[in-house]
């Protein structure tokens, strides 16, 4: 699969919040099916969010899509991860022969995966399937001495997101999923963190690929000394996007946007996604209407994180890999929500006597 952008699609719509006039008659409905109120937990409050969404009491999932971006980070060269660059180039080629984690889990769960170059240093055959080629530029700057992207970059990136988004609109997919690959891009997130929720750095950043205490000593150092570098950048989201993000961040981004704009659900995977929606949230803080949490990361500052959203998740697995890893594993948990609402009996329907 190729895209081709003719031109950069930079303006975004607003995001219509989520109409909650209905919420009551949803709720009643979550209420009266054949079981203890409350019963089935975080599950009710999930077929809630999906009917809000749909405005029905009957939502449906439909051609549910997983993009994940990939791009590397000029960042590496400060030995910030435990593994080298090349492997973002090894992954997307394992990616694309069906053999990670998150082909697994799609494949198991009924999602069906993409996976976009938006700047990874390397090339791949155009002509395999599920490929999508949208490179910007080979891996991203030294943050540590310029800003990662250019502003024309960052928007560009973006366009991947949007320019996807798009095509599964017109593909009537419901919901979407985002992943990432990217080695160095937890300092990334680690960063944009620090900025949009204001916590210490130091509690934004974690091990990210397995370092060790004094690779971890070292990282907080360099992103210490970028945090320091760039201080005065960030009179808007995209700008700091674009100096502290990747193309494979910004690219979630710009897809998180549209998909928001088109009232499709959001599949909001771990730490760098996360990341990625608390600069959309900055841009329209609408977005998060649409997002459902799909796991809490066992990297350090995901907590925090989610707290500063108020979000709840629905799993919390231990799980640091990415890739859109969590958005496949959580995926079931939201066909049994609309299954849930539009198929359970109700008291009435069941001749089951209610709570006295």
């Amino acid at each position: 699969m190729r895209i081709f952008a003719a031109y950069l699609l930079t303006q975004e719509m607003p995001i219509t919040p989520i109409n909650r006039t209905r919420q009551a008659e949803f709720q009643q409905l979550i209420d009266q099916k054949t079981k203890p109120l409350g019963a089935l937990g975080q599950l009710e409050r999930l077929a809630l969010q999906l009917a809000l969404i749909q405005q029905t009491p009957t939502p449906t999932l439909t051609h549910p899509h997983l993009l994940v971006f990939a791009g590397d980070h000029g960042l590496t060269a400060e030995g910030v991860s435990a593994y080298p660059s090349a492997v973002t180039y090894q992954m997307v080629h394992n990616f694309l022969n069906g053999g990670a984690a998150v082909n697994v889990f799609c494949q198991t769960n009924g999602l069906q995966l993409v996976v976009c170059d938006v700047g990874v240093n390397g090339t791949f055959a155009e002509n395999a399937p599920g490929f999508v080629k949208y490179k910007v530029a080979p891996g991203t700057r030294n943050m540590r001495y310029e800003p990662a992207m250019t502003l024309d970059e960052c928007e560009a990136a973006m366009d991947a997101g949007r320019i996807l988004v798009d095509g599964l609109v017109y593909r009537d997919c419901t919901v979407v999923g985002f992943g990432e690959m990217g080695i160095g891009n937890t300092s990334s997130a680690s960063l944009l963190m620090q900025r949009l929720t204001g916590l210490p750095l130091d509690q934004c950043v974690g091990r990210g690929t397995g370092l060790n205490d004094s690779a971890l000593a070292h990282k907080l150092q360099v992103l210490q000394a970028v945090s320091d570098r760039h201080a005065e950048v960030g009179h808007s989201p995209i700008e700091l996007l674009a100096t502290l993000g990747g193309f494979e961040i910004a690219a979630i981004v710009g897809g998180m946007l549209r998909a928001a704009e088109n009232q499709m659900v959001i599949l909001v995977d771990g730490f760098i996604a996360t990341a990625a929606l608390l600069v959309a949230q900055a841009i329209d803080p609408a977005v998060v209407d649409y997002c459902v949490f799909c796991h809490e990361s066992n990297e350090a500052g995901h907590h925090l994180m989610l707290g500063h959203l108020n979000a709840e998740p629905l799993l919390s697995l231990g799980m640091r890999l990415g890739e859109g890893s969590g958005c496949a594993l959580a995926y079931p948990l939201l066909k049994s929500a609309a299954a849930m609402l539009s198929d359970m009996a109700s008291f009435a329907s069941a001749g089951v006597s209610g709570k006295e």
